[in-house]
């Protein structure tokens, strides 16, 4: 039979990158948070019910849940604002909180972004350095009895950018979006003990920019917040839109994307080293 590649999948707290192994390049890059909006329709209630005959009383507390939650995954669905919609982030202080969330995340990757059945392919996951046992089985047993992959391996993040470096042996500074991590790596196994973080990341940096900008007086309008109409024919003016059911989340969250072009495009380190 034809060889199938595998999929490469690396859930961080800031952004989720999927694509196949052996490329240069994640075909998929988009937000690890997700858009929820509490669904409370006597239908989605009607619906919850029915999906929660089960013995279990967790396993009918999920299934409640599940129903009066819906969930908008990528960078299109959040762009899109809905009344009432929270922005959630599934990952806290590195550890994963919502698995529901991981869940619809993965779903995303796989049938809408690669379009793939994960039943026909191997799947490299990447983790932290510092995931638990816990964290390590509860996401072999999604993947094995939710999505029945084949194969499945769960790399170090530290040991596969050793790897990608060409080095076995390599002191790795993994700079993300919520935290910093250093990690030795000999003959490719991290040395867990020396495993240091800091909780300084991009996005730290990211709120650093926001409140310096407010601190000088400029204000950054999320792009739902106004529009363009036009006065005169050919002359146009931006006219501010009230949408009074928009949570503080999201509004935030379109803040922050709009900071985080800016941090990116125009800042830059400085040359002389800082000093207080």
């Amino acid at each position: 039979a034809d060889e199938v590649s595998a999929i490469v999948l690396d859930l961080g707290s800031h952004t989720c990158k999927a694509g196949y192994a052996g490329e240069d390049a994640p075909k998929a890059v988009f937000p690890s948070v997700v858009g929820a909006i509490d669904q409370m329709e006597v239908d989605d209630n009607t619906n919850g019910e029915k999906n929660s005959s089960i013995d279990s009383k967790a396993g009918v507390k999920d299934s409640e849940r599940k129903g009066k939650r819906k969930l908008y995954v990528g960078s299109q669905s959040l762009g899109f604002r809905r009344d009432n919609m929270e922005v959630l982030s599934p990952i806290k202080d590195g550890v994963v909180m919502d698995w529901d969330i991981v869940d619809s995340i993965w779903d995303h990757a796989f049938r809408e972004c690669l379009l793939v059945d994960p039943k026909e392919h191997p799947m490299l996951l990447a983790e932290p350095s510092s995931n638990s046992q816990q964290q390590r089985e509860r996401t072999v047993e999604l993947m094995f009895e939710k999505y029945n992959v084949p194969a499945l391996f769960l790399a170090k993040n530290a040991v596969l950018t050793s790897f990608a470096s060409g080095r076995a042996t390599a002191l790795v500074v993994d700079s993300g979006g919520g935290s910093t991590t250093i990690a030795p790596v000999h003959d490719g196994y991290v040395i867990q003990k020396a495993v240091a973080s800091c909780p300084i990341g991009g996005e730290f940096l990211t709120d650093c920019l926001l409140k310096s900008l407010e601190s000088k007086g400029v204000v950054i309008k999320p792009r739902y917040s106004f529009k363009r109409k036009e006065t005169r024919p050919g002359d146009f003016q931006a006219v501010d839109v009230d949408f009074p059911n928009t949570t503080e989340s999201y509004r935030l969250y379109s803040q922050r994307v709009i900071a985080s072009d800016i941090k990116e495009c125009v800042c830059r380190a400085p040359d002389t080293p800082y000093d207080e």
